[in-house]
């Protein structure tokens, strides 16, 4: 998944372990509630989007 946002030039995020709990019930419940996978992953990206902002890198 990192590499294809990447691809598409969009910000990769990683899943720590203090969203895993978030990312499994994400995708148990994806088809009546899309929007906690869709919460879980924006969370991650920004948290990345913060480290890149710290080391200066564009986005």
């Amino acid at each position: 998944m990192f590499k294809e946002c990447l691809k598409n030039n969009i910000v990769p995020f990683i899943l720590e372990d203090k969203y895993k709990m978030f990312y499994y019930r994400g995708l148990k419940n994806y088809e009546s509630k899309k929007e906690w996978l869709y919460d879980t992953c924006l969370m991650a990206q920004d948290e990345m989007k913060k480290m890149f902002d710290y080391f200066e890198v564009k986005y």
